[in-house]
């Protein structure tokens, strides 16, 4: 009677284990596969962003469900740009600083495949005049399925990332499809 007990138990505990919420992890929100290295190599930022700040992200609570924090978008954002030659080398002679609030995370509450939107707002000004020479609000989207995870817990987790990864990505296919000119005639870009 004891082993069956103890086996109920060690099964429970699995089970509660397993329907806790666990935050986006940055590793899995790091843009490593679609850079477009010949676009970098032309881009007007070229080894010359720093990031300034990111906000808007939230905090996971293990009981509710999981979010994007701004630190874990902070650190795949700097992944992202330096994996794109983006990032500044040295953060101090930067001609550029990037900020970048989470305006949106709109997630569903239940279902089968699970679709992860959002939306982030990126604005890149020049160091030293303040200029603001790019600014857009981009959305994103990443579904994550049961084939994915069968525990919705995790997959809503996985569409966060891949939502997130997918907003990044578009942010450095838009910044590296600016040419220098643009940036020269003083327009700011949306």
């Amino acid at each position: 009677m004891k082993t069956v007990i103890k086996k109920a138990a060690a099964i429970l505990g699995l089970a509660l284990l397993s329907a806790c919420a666990s935050p986006a992890e940055f590793q899995n929100m790091v843009v490593t596969d679609s850079i477009d290295t010949v676009a970098t190599q032309k881009s007007a930022f070229k080894d010359s962003i720093v990031v300034k700040s990111v906000d808007g992200g939230e905090e996971t609570n293990p009981l509710w469900t999981s979010e994007i924090s701004s630190q874990a978008f902070e650190k795949a954002l700097i992944a992202s740009l330096e994996n794109a030659q983006l990032l500044s080398k040295l953060d101090e002679n930067a001609p550029y600083q990037l900020r970048v609030t989470l305006l949106d995370v709109d997630q569903p509450l239940f279902g089968l495949n699970l679709t992860v939107k959002t939306r982030v707002r990126y604005e890149i000004m020049e160091k030293d005049s303040g200029k603001t020479v790019f600014d857009d609000e981009i959305p994103a989207t990443h579904t994550a399925t049961f084939g994915d995870s069968p525990f919705a817990i995790q997959r809503l987790r996985l569409a966060n990332e891949g939502s997130a990864k997918n907003n990044i990505a578009t942010f450095i296919e838009r910044v590296n499809a600016l040419s220098p000119d643009t940036l020269d005639r003083n327009v700011v870009v949306k």
